[in-house]
């Protein structure tokens, strides 16, 4: 399967881990088994210090680990810098960023304030252009940029709101994206993931009604693990999906074929 997969030795960014029930960390424990060279970037030190609590407790080290704020353009631009000055060639990128305030989640959508949308924008979606730019520069033998969405992007979900729009907003610019880099070489896809029990989801309100659903709606008459999203996102960022750019690729158990 390694010979397929031909991510050993890679070099690949992951943004966005938050604990060991993220799906950027699924993601990054998969990438340790196949044997790719992981790079972290966190945003504040709680987050690199949950981060680095999640390596040790399973035995794993990084290849670097970088501070990045994805709503700062400097320090994008700082991250990978210091990425490609010390590893030369990136392969693959998994953005899982996403944010949004509280209120504009609990709120009604109506009730979303200009600086709540304009932070959920720039958060979630604006941050997967700004880190493909920078990211492109080292992405030197072409490769493969993930990022993860929700179906919230184009149904309405209940207490999703703010969010919702922004995946949807970050799905448009993944489709940009892929027209943009694929001379280049470079692949961007996007993994919607069914509803997994991370710290995000806790945010939202209907968290718990929505996976009630999903077992009682889905072909697969189940929810999805974060080990089958990893499982996508490792065959997204290897030579398995040589041929695959600008999809949404959904791992939901085919709960959104469902009407």
């Amino acid at each position: 399967m390694e010979d397929l997969l031909k991510l050993k030795g890679k070099n690949i960014v992951v943004m966005g881990v938050a604990n060991e029930r993220s799906i950027a960390w699924g993601v990054a424990k998969s990438l340790f088994e196949v044997g790719a060279n992981v790079i972290f970037t966190y945003r504040k030190e709680r987050s690199l210090a949950k981060l680095e609590k999640a390596l040790d407790s399973n035995g794993l080290a990084a290849k670097m680990i970088v501070q990045c704020d994805v709503n700062e353009d400097e320090s994008i631009q700082q991250a990978f810098a210091t990425i490609g000055e010390q590893l030369g060639t990136i392969h693959g990128l998994v953005h899982s960023v996403a944010f949004a305030h509280a209120e504009d989640l609990h709120n009604d959508f109506v009730e979303t304030t200009r600086s709540g949308y304009a932070f959920a924008q720039d958060s979630s979606a604006y941050s997967l252009v700004a880190t493909a730019r920078e990211a492109r520069k080292y992405m030197t033998d072409g490769g493969s940029i993930i990022t993860m969405s929700y179906l919230g992007a184009e149904r309405v979900l209940d207490g999703y709101n703010v969010m919702g729009v922004a995946k949807a907003a970050l799905e448009a610019s993944m489709r940009y994206l892929a027209n943009d880099l694929g001379k280049d070489a470079i692949r961007v896809n996007a993994i919607s993931a069914g509803a997994v029990r991370t710290l995000s989801a806790k945010g939202v309100p209907s968290f718990n009604t929505i996976l009630g659903q999903i077992e009682e709606k889905a072909p697969l008459k189940r929810n999805i693990t974060n080990e089958e999203v990893a499982k996508m996102s490792i065959a997204m960022l290897s030579d398995l999906s040589s041929g695959v750019t600008g999809e949404v690729i959904y791992v939901d158990a085919g709960y959104h074929i469902m009407g």
